[in-house]
C-alpha cells in the first residue's frame, strides 16, 4: 500500500488500529492514530515511557514532523530506533524465550504503577537488542481501569507460558510449533501434550489446563455483554503468579549431537590447529572490518566471539538447541552485547509466513549481511544433506557480501566419519570442484592452510560487490 507521498506501510503492520509502521526514503516511522491519542499522551505524560526507556526495556523514539503522516487519522509521527536484525520466537532458544517472557511481565508490573496495562503480550513485540530483550511496540499500552481484566493474559499464556512448558516438560523442539501457530500455541493443544505431572503445578494447572478448559466451556456460548471484573490486587496476583511460573520452568539441557563438539574428548583438531584457525579468522576479520557477521553452524559460539571481541554485531546460527542455549547463557554471563545466538536449520530456514506470506520475514528477506562465516560446515551440507557445491555457492552469494569458508577435504576425520554411515557418491567433493563453483560467485582474496590439518580457510568477496 503506497500513499501519495511515496511512503510504504510496513507489510507486517496492519492489525493494530492504534497505528502502524511505514517507511519514507528508507527511514522507518511509526504513525500514532487519533484513536490512540489519550493512551499515548498518558504513556508520555505519566513518565512510563521515560522509565522503561531508561531501564532499556522499551525501544526509544523521537517525535518528528507530522507532515510525514500518510493518512488523515494521524495524531503523532514517531521515528523509533531501528532494530538492525529482526528475530522471531521460533528462532530463540529456551532461555531467550524465557527471558523475553520475564521482560514482558516486568514491563507489565511497571506499567500498572503508572496507571497503564499492556494490551498486547505478543512475543513478536520483543526483540533482543544489545543482548537484552526489549519491547519494540510503543503502542502496546492502554490506560488501566479499575476492575478491568488483563486483556493480554491469554496471549501471554499462548505465546510464552504454554510454549515454555512444552519445551521444558515434553521436548525442546516443540518451540518450533510457533512457526505454525503464529498467535501462540492453543491452550487446549498444549494441555493435551503436557504430561500428567504438570497438573501438580498450581501455575500450570490454572494458567494452562484449567484456562484451556474454561475456553472450551464458553466456546459455544453467546457473547456476554457483561465483563468480569478483576480487582487491582487480583491483577497483580495474576502477574506475579505468571512470573513465578516462568521462573520455575528450567530446561535440563541434554547432550545432543553437536553440544559438546569443542570438548577435548570429541574435538578432532589438535590444540595447535584450533589456535591457528582462530588467528587466521581474526586476521580475515581485521582485513575486512565487516559491520555485521553471521556465523552459520556456530555451535557454542567459540568462533563467533572472535567477531564480537572486535565489536562486530554477530548472529550465531545453529540447529542444535543445546548448543544455542549454551552460547546464549554464556553470552549473558560475559555481558556480550554484540552476540545474538539463534536457532536455524540451514536445510529448512525460516520462511515468509503470516498474512499474505508477508507478516514474518524469511531468512533470505533479512539479508544480506556484511560477512558470513561458514566454518566446518560445508561437508555437513554437501555430504549429509546432498547440497551440491553449485547450490551452496549460489545461496551464500545471496546472503553475504564477504565470506570466510572452510574447506574440509575427504581425508579429514570428520568427513570420514560422515562417509562411514553412507555410500560415497560424492565424486565432485574435491578442492578443484569447490573452487570452480565458488569462483562463479566469489573472488578469492586469500587462502590459508590450517596448521596440523589439511583444512583450508578461504576469504572471499561477492562478485556483485565489485560491479
Amino acid at each position: 500500500m503506497t500513499s501519495s507521498n511515496d511512503s510504504m506501510i510496513h507489510r507486517s503492520s496492519f492489525r493494530d488500529p492504534s497505528g502502524f509502521l511505514f517507511e519514507t526514503n528508507d527511514t522507518l516511522y511509526r504513525q500514532v492514530n487519533n484513536s490512540y491519542k489519550s493512551h499515548y499522551d498518558h504513556l508520555i505524560g505519566s513518565g512510563l515511557y521515560e522509565e522503561l526507556v531508561g531501564l532499556k526495556m522499551l525501544i526509544p523514539h523521537k517525535e518528528t514532523d507530522a507532515a510525514l503522516a500518510i493518512s488523515d487519522s494521524a495524531y503523532k509521527i514517531l521515528q523509533p530506533q531501528v532494530v538492525k536484525f529482526i528475530s522471531y520466537p521460533y528462532e530463540w532458544c529456551f532461555s531467550e524465550l524465557r527471558h523475553a517472557a520475564l521482560a514482558m511481565l516486568d514491563i507489565q508490573k511497571i506499567a500498572i504503577k503508572f496507571g497503564m496495562c499492556l494490551k498486547d503480550a505478543s512475543a513478536y513485540n520483543i526483540q533482543f537488542i544489545d543482548g537484552k530483550p526489549m519491547l519494540i511496540d510503543t503502542l502496546s499500552f492502554e490506560m488501566y481501569e479499575e476492575g478491568m481484566p488483563w486483556v493480554a493474559y491469554q496471549q501471554f499464556c499462548q505465546h510464552f507460558l504454554a510454549t515454555l512448558a512444552l519445551m521444558c516438560h515434553v521436548d525442546i523442539r516443540l518451540g518450533q510449533l510457533l512457526r505454525i501457530h503464529m498467535d501462540g500455541i492453543p491452550l487446549d493443544f498444549a494441555s493435551s501434550l503436557l504430561p500428567l505431572r504438570t497438573y501438580l503445578s498450581f501455575a500450570l494447572l490454572t494458567n494452562i489446563h484449567l484456562h484451556a478448559r474454561s475456553q472450551d466451556l464458553v466456546s459455544d456460548k453467546p457473547i456476554s455483554t457483561s465483563r468480569r471484573t478483576v480487582s487491582h490486587v487480583a491483577l497483580q496476583g495474576i502477574i506475579e503468579s505468571l512470573y513465578i511460573a516462568v521462573k520455575r520452568l528450567q530446561w535440563r539441557q541434554g547432550n545432543t549431537e553437536w553440544s559438546d563438539y569443542y570438548s577435548d574428548a570429541n574435538h578432532t583438531y589438535a590444540t595447535q590447529a584450533t589456535s591457528h584457525k582462530k588467528l587466521i579468522i581474526q586476521k580475515y576479520l581485521e582485513m575486512i572490518s565487516p559491520k555485521s557477521v553471521w556465523d552459520l553452524g556456530a555451535n557454542d559460539g567459540t568462533y563467533s566471539r572472535l567477531a564480537t571481541d572486535q565489536g562486530i554485531p554477530t548472529i550465531a546460527f545453529d540447529s542444535d538447541p543445546t548448543a544455542v542455549e549454551k552460547n546464549y547463557l554464556d553470552s549473558v554471563s560475559r555481558e556480550d552485547t554484540k552476540m545474538l545466538p539463534l536457532l536455524l536449520d540451514l536445510t529448512n530456514p525460516s520462511a515468509d509466513i503470516g498474512w499474505s506470506n508477508e507478516e514474518r520475514m524469511s531468512l533470505l528477506s533479512r539479508t544480506p549481511t556484511d560477512m558470513v562465516m561458514a566454518l566446518a560446515l560445508m561437508h555437513h551440507l554437501v555430504i549429509s544433506n546432498n547440497v551440491p557445491f553449485v547450490r551452496l555457492a549460489e545461496w551464500l552469494s545471496m546472503i553475504s557480501r564477504t565470506l570466510i569458508i572452510e574447506f574440509v577435504p575427504k581425508n579429514d576425520p570428520q568427513v570420514l566419519r560422515l562417509l562411514s554411515y553412507r555410500k560415497d557418491i560424492f565424486t565432485d567433493y574435491t578442492r578443484t570442484s569447490f573452487e570452480r563453483e565458488f569462483d562463479k560467485w566469489f573472488v578469492t582474496i586469500k587462502v590459508s592452510k590450517i596448521n596440523h590439518s589439511n583444512r583450508l580457510l578461504y576469504l572471499m568477496q561477492n562478485r556483485s560487490n565489485l560491479r
